[in-house]
């Protein structure tokens, strides 16, 4: 017999998000994945100058802020034909990759680990057993017994209190939870001190965007950060040294912490390697640009098709013509209407005309378009980060992956090889490897900036000056969530058409032109579902793609001209 359920919202992500699942013999049969508010910004932009864009499409969200300002510059700079001033890519480097190590640690710890620990089974802890376990697997200097003691003080003090706080509502208790109290007190202590971790990238974000959220120093043709060595005034020697400190305190925690606690997980879930692979087509675009003009870049990209890594095709520049000519959206189930056009359309072509039609299985289901490339649906993100790094041969990548794996494998007593990460506990494996290769760049990053600002160069900033007539340019960003792309259609210096493709449009969307299911709505079917009273396993795997839909900025009511108020009960 057949259930229906639906779950909305979404909670622990960014934005409205709603899955509905068929559940046939305790699996999912099948899923749908919608966004539940619309975004518009794209109709924002017309007619305004290029300029400003970045400053504007920063507000599609306040989680992603940076990494919208960031492909929107480059969007704008790809048209133009610019370069970039060296210390102008460090700098964005430096915001890009703190803001990546941030987002990957809220994300295991603050917005999906609770589907996989629970808080209550703490309480039967032996903390000193706990700080035994912890010791044994690392050198964290939070890991010793008065540490794990404090924290079951803590919380048996919001239990007696009769208020759990952050860890109110969870399924506590339900059957799929899997590990001992000892681990599970081992998690919530991390996870409160990753609070405080977390906190050190922001302020890296800060110091060099002036703040966060929304960043204030880019712009086109660089940033408006002044450097010096004899000053005070401007990002100087103090500042750039505060930086530093922070940088190692970030990868002391994610190599000694975030990637020993992804193992543990991965080795008491081990039957989670089994579910959730779902799209199994993989794309990254390059990232940290390494020379002014956008043609040599840190990490690489490109396309794994159907998970075979040696069919591996790179994406090498901005202007890959093989990337800018992959990429269509359709909206045959998206609110959305193509005028008088049928099929999917490149994003310089794109529209923004919303057409809402009510929830429709077969028909139209969500705000969000339907992104293919060369055709067909493509899983983003870390998991395709990593792959695509690893079939490039990227050997800092190739480290930490297979530390990772070897660390699980040693904790499972089984060998659990690659072929394990094409699952829903792959995406959170990914993710901490993926953290783990950023901090060092970090600091890679930081390393060549002030080895430039100390060879006498501080330009930051090349002036852009805009032609008559048309020009188009598309800037990407391999975003914490995976491809972020900005379209920008410029004429007579004006914006004429903006579309933005963005990392949970390809994982959050509906089905595609072909009628097949985008990464989310394939990677649920087949999970199991232990009480459809309470989902569990349906949530594991949404979160772990660490789903942001707040691409969808206001929903407005004709009829009264004000914002609909919409509670979730």
């Amino acid at each position: 017999m057949s259930k229906r359920i639906t779950i909305d919202p979404i909670t622990r992500i960014e934005g409205h998000l709603r899955i509905d699942c068929e559940v046939e013999g305790g699996r999912v049969a099948k899923a749908w994945s919608s966004g539940q508010m619309w975004r518009g910004v794209e109709l924002i932009l017309l007619g305004r100058d290029p300029r400003d864009a970045w400053a504007i499409t920063q507000r599609i969200c306040g989680v992603c802020t940076t990494v919208h300002a960031i492909a929107s510059v480059r969007a704008v700079e790809n048209a133009l034909k610019m370069e970039v001033p060296l210390n102008a890519q460090y700098v964005r480097n430096l915001i890009i990759l703190a803001h990546a190590v941030h987002d990957h640690i809220v994300h295991f710890y603050h917005l999906s680990a609770l589907d996989w620990v629970d808080v209550v089974s703490a309480l039967k802890a032996d903390p000193d057993a706990t700080a035994r376990l912890a010791e044994s697997l690392s050198s964290w200097k939070l890991n010793g017994a008065h540490e794990m003691r404090a924290v079951k003080e803590r919380l048996k003090n919001f239990v007696d209190g009769g208020q759990l706080g952050v860890f109110a509502n969870g399924y506590w208790g339900h059957p799929a939870m899997k590990l001992p109290p000892e681990v599970n007190l081992l998690a919530v202590a991390h996870y409160l001190q990753a609070l405080d971790v977390q906190r050190k990238a922001n302020k890296i974000v800060s110091i060099l965007g002036s703040k966060t959220p929304h960043i204030q120093n880019v712009a086109v043709g660089g940033v408006s950060n002044a450097l010096a060595t004899d000053s005070q005034s401007v990002l100087g020697v103090e500042r750039l040294l505060a930086i530093r400190g922070w940088i190692d305190e970030l990868g002391d925690f994610v190599k000694n912490v975030y990637l020993i606690d992804v193992a543990a997980v991965g080795a008491f879930y081990a039957d989670w390697t089994k579910y959730g692979a779902g799209v199994t087509n993989y794309l990254c675009v390059p990232d940290i640009p390494m020379d002014t003009k956008g043609t040599t870049f840190a990490l690489p990209g490109g396309y794994v098709p159907d998970k075979n890594l040696s069919a591996f095709k790179p994406i090498r520049t901005f202007d890959d013509a093989f990337w800018a000519k992959g990429v269509e959206e359709s909206v045959k189930h998206s609110w959305y209407d193509y005028a008088g056009k049928a099929g999917a359309l490149h994003p310089y072509k794109g529209e923004t005309k919303p057409n809402y039609t009510d929830f429709k299985d077969d028909a139209k289901y969500s705000w969000l378009k339907s992104p293919t490339f060369y055709g067909k649906p493509a899983q983003v993100g870390p998991l395709a980060r990593v792959l695509c790094m690893l079939a490039a041969g990227h050997e800092p990548t190739k480290k930490y992956a297979t530390a990772t794996l070897d660390t699980v494998s040693a904790l499972a007593k089984t060998t659990v090889g690659l072929d394990a990460m094409h699952s829903t506990i792959g995406r959170h494996a990914a993710r901490a490897i993926s953290c783990a290769v950023q901090v060092d760049m970090l600091a890679d990053q930081w390393k060549a900036l002030v080895d430039n600002v100390a060879r006498g160069d501080v330009k930051t900033f090349n002036k852009p000056v805009f032609p008559k007539g048309e020009i188009m340019g598309v800037g990407y960003h391999e975003a914490p969530r995976g491809v972020l792309s900005h379209w920008v259609v410029i004429e007579d210096g004006k914006i004429r058409n903006y579309q933005c493709v963005v990392p949970s449009t390809w994982n959050a969307c509906p089905r595609n032109e072909k009628d097949e299911p985008g990464p989310y709505e394939a990677s649920i079917a087949g999970n199991p579902v232990a009480d459809p009273e309470r989902p569990l396993e349906v949530l594991r795997t949404v979160h772990s793609f660490d789903p942001c839909i707040a691409c969808a900025i206001h929903v407005t009511d004709a009829e009264r001209g004000g914002a609909i108020s919409i509670r979730a009960q």
